[in-house]
């Protein structure tokens, strides 16, 4: 522990008290390594403030100490971006206590939500309302709102909705300086020069420190209906896809699943079992929702996919039959990572190309990544209608500890060598973090490099914005 991060947590324990203080390392241990366990960190304290006016202090006692921050919320990311450094040299700042939602209207379809309230729990409060936030991810028992706008997340339904940069109506958060911007007004028209809220989602905490959101809400699903379909290729789906979204407006979420991400689930988590009878080399999850409660949407799905099966568009298909049906369906998709995990070791990249042009990518590539890599196996899941695969490479025959560090590199190299030249991008909603920084500064533009530097520069020149993440 350096001089200057002792003197910091000395003066914080005096004006913020015992709880915001933790020293414990046994306590700080779980939140010093990322979810998937490949980037581990080190830090002499987390800080634990429950109030803006406690991150305004722990901000200003950065910037007067040289101490860096590394905002985190429920440690969820998949890209390393809230890890401290491995030396110790930044503080680690939990956002978790601050969990109120401020305030909730049906009325003015928003809320005021604290960065650390929980996606489920946001979820809740806005059901009974008779509203919906509609984004939703495997994580969202534990992923908290600071950090999804931290990371401009995406999830399942942004087909239809757009991510959270899409669903955030304004942003309350500590700059670097510790003055506080204040944009939680949810004003629709405000032509006041730069967007700051704009400008602080997706910046991963380089930029200030989120301590609550405006969000906005959607009337509640009067009745959804989710069917499972067998297609025989990515392109099989993508024409179901469009089959569908020519016919209705009701379609939210449409994932592809490959037959081996399928497998490894049936594999690994307990009480799953396959949707259809038959073999099928992919699949696609659909969901479709209304909030007309006289609209029959389980009926009008089943008469599409019917004239799908008819037409030869789709192979099989199968309408759940009850709400616990309905989310054994998502529990397939959704638990994909937690499968592969179980399995063993995973690269996994959050690519996203032109929506027509990714059902021949994800053939392609893997086939590339698979003969340049024998025993490898490439596949891609996940949401086809809006561009963005998760393209995962499993280790397979190699099973040596240090797989990552010995091929890794040169693999996730090649698959984003193929995503740039087919014009898409490397990060689609993950963030960049530590894993992606020193790929996106190779292949992204110069003039984006400069642009963000410039920013960075300009907002937090003492560099105490979680360092080393995002800006190259």
């Amino acid at each position: 522990m350096s001089e200057a991060e002792a003197r910091l947590i000395e003066e914080a324990g005096r004006r913020l008290g015992a709880k915001a203080v933790i020293t414990d390392l046994k306590e700080i241990d779980p939140w010093v390594s990322d979810w998937r366990g490949r980037v581990h960190g080190a830090t002499p304290a987390m800080l634990a403030p429950a109030s803006t006016d406690e991150v305004v202090e722990i901000v200003r006692l950065a910037a007067e100490f040289r101490v860096p921050l590394v905002p985190q919320g429920g440690n969820t990311g998949m890209a390393a971006g809230a890890t401290p450094p491995a030396d110790g040299s930044a503080i680690l700042l939990s956002m978790r206590r601050l969990n109120r939602i401020r305030s909730i209207s049906a009325d003015n379809h928003l809320a005021i939500a604290e960065a650390g309230v929980i996606l489920a729990t946001l979820h809740d409060a806005a059901h009974d309302i008779g509203m919906r936030f509609p984004l939703t991810l495997g994580a969202r028992g534990s992923c908290t709102i600071g950090g999804l706008a931290s990371t401009n997340a995406g999830g399942t339904q942004v087909l239809k909705f757009g991510t959270m940069r899409s669903l955030v109506a304004g942003v309350e958060a500590v700059l670097p300086d510790g003055s506080v911007h204040s944009g939680l007004s949810g004003l629709k028209k405000d032509n006041r020069g730069y967007s700051l809220d704009q400008l602080l989602i997706g910046a991963e905490g380089t930029l200030g420190v989120i301590t609550a959101v405006a969000l906005r809400l959607v009337p509640a699903i009067a009745a959804r209906a989710v069917a499972w379909a067998g297609v025989d290729s990515p392109a099989k789906a993508l024409e179901l896809l469009r089959f569908l979204e020519v016919r209705t407006g009701s379609i939210e979420g449409f994932e592809l699943v490959p037959q081996d991400s399928l497998g490894l689930v049936l594999k690994h988590m307990p009480g799953t079992r396959a949707p259809l009878a038959g073999s099928h080399r992919w699949h696609a999850l659909i969901e479709a929702t209304t909030a007309d409660a006289n609209t029959d949407v389980a009926a009008e799905l089943e008469r599409l996919l019917g004239a799908a099966l008819q037409q030869g568009v789709t192979a099989d298909a199968v309408l759940a039959a009850s709400e616990a049906q309905a989310e054994a369906f998502w529990k397939l998709r959704d638990t994909i990572s937690e499968a592969e995990r179980a399995e063993g070791q995973t690269l996994a990249h959050d690519i996203s190309v032109p929506v027509a042009d990714m059902p021949a990518f994800i053939a392609d590539a893997a086939a590339k990544v698979e003969a340049t890599f024998p025993g490898v196996i490439a596949t891609g899941f996940g949401h086809l209608g809006d561009g963005n695969i998760h393209f995962h490479v499993r280790a397979g025959t190699h099973a040596a500890p240090d797989w990552y560090d010995s091929e890794g590199d040169r693999i996730t190299r090649m698959v984003d060598d193929l995503v740039t030249a087919a014009g898409g991008s490397i990060s689609a909603e993950h963030g960049i973090g530590q894993l992606k920084r020193a790929e996106f500064a190779r292949l992204a533009p110069p003039g984006r490099i400069h642009a963000l530097r410039a920013i960075k520069q300009a907002l937090d020149p003492l560099g105490i914005m979680n360092p080393g993440k995002l800006v190259p």
